[in-house]
């Protein structure tokens, strides 16, 4: 009977990784408050996640996309290669719409803004702890619109080609960020930037820098 009680009273280990402290505090101070859910362990980038799942099988992990180094898909691919059976929450500052469907495909079970109420954030992790999938009612209805539309069209995206790197830098200079901003937000040198901006003319076909930041805003303008 003893161990019985103790088995029901048992919590779910979440790992957080992002690379802001105060999220991280944020976030573990809401699982932490829950009697079914327990934060195991918190880290800023892929290596400590990685580390951290070597040492605490975890039964969640909550990554953010933008980490220092590897990014947050590159991230979720290789805990998925590890890890088949983790279930993996992205949760972004960045508009569902223009990156739910890329977390899906990289391995992630679920997506969810940082914006959105605490209760639905509880509500996606315990989804995908029972084995289910989250994305919000509005993006579920707008992927259900793309795949009516894409129906019988064998034509992909023309920035499926893109690697992770390369599609948050076309997004972020469709969003009229300059090479030195980008470089800070995704903890970058310049010039690496600029080689990742040299690449995506050469896979989208573009012969100047103005046609990049065209193509880049009209883009950004068709996804959100």
């Amino acid at each position: 009977m003893i161990e019985h009680a103790e088995h029901a009273k048992r919590k779910a280990k979440i790992l957080i990784v992002d690379d802001h402290p105060i999220v991280r505090q944020g976030m573990a101070q809401l699982i932490n408050l829950q009697d079914d859910l327990e934060l195991c362990c918190e880290t800023g980038d892929a290596t400590g996640a990685l580390a951290a799942m070597r040492d605490c099988r975890h039964e969640l992990a909550i990554v953010d996309i933008s980490l220092p180094g590897v990014s947050g898909f590159d991230l979720v691919k290789n805990l998925k290669s590890h890890y088949p059976a983790l279930p993996i929450l992205v949760v972004s500052m960045y508009e569902e719409s223009a990156y739910a469907t890329r977390a899906l495909r990289a391995g992630a079970n679920g997506y969810i803004m940082k914006q959105e109420a605490t209760q639905a954030i509880l509500a996606a992790i315990r989804q995908l702890l029972q084995g289910g999938a989250y994305l919000s009612p509005a993006m579920q209805a707008r992927l259900l619109e793309q795949l009516l539309a894409s129906s019988g069209n064998e034509h992909s995206s023309p920035v499926s080609c893109l690697s992770e790197r390369e599609y948050e830098v076309l997004r972020l200079i469709g969003l009229g960020f300059a090479t030195s901003q980008i470089a800070d937000q995704l903890s970058r040198s310049v010039k690496t930037i600029e080689t990742h901006r040299s690449h995506i003319r050469t896979k989208l076909g573009l012969t100047s820098s103005g046609q990049l930041v065209k193509f880049a805003v009209q883009w950004v303008d068709r996804e959100v």
